[in-house]
């Protein structure tokens, strides 16, 4: 056993790490880090899942601000994040006003 897999223990099952980070640990973190990647505000995580590699997380970015602030534009970006809540990659989902309700 490596002192990476070492450190990290056995999950119950024995073949998945134990998690290092807590779900809201893994919130702000990819709230923060995308925020800083993009050089723009991340005003909310919309949602976040565990996967066998880490975890995946939407997050809501305001892109650019206007006034009155119902038509600044907004993005919702798909994160992923490893095992650590590091960002390893991320995609623009969708772009739209603060203002506009989701309608389906």
């Amino acid at each position: 056993m490596t002192t990476k897999q070492q450190d990290k223990g056995a999950g119950e099952d024995g073949d998945r790490p134990a998690r290092r980070v807590t779900l809201p640990q893994v919130m702000r973190g990819a709230a923060k880090q995308l925020g800083e990647l993009l050089g723009c505000d991340a005003v909310s995580v919309s949602s976040v899942k565990s996967t066998r590699d880490g975890w995946v997380a939407d997050v809501e970015i305001v892109e650019v601000e206007r006034i009155p602030e119902t038509t600044s534009v907004m993005a919702s970006y798909h994160v992923q994040l490893d095992e650590d809540g590091e960002i390893t990659g991320y995609e623009r989902t969708r772009r739209y006003t603060r203002g506009q309700i989701d309608q389906h």
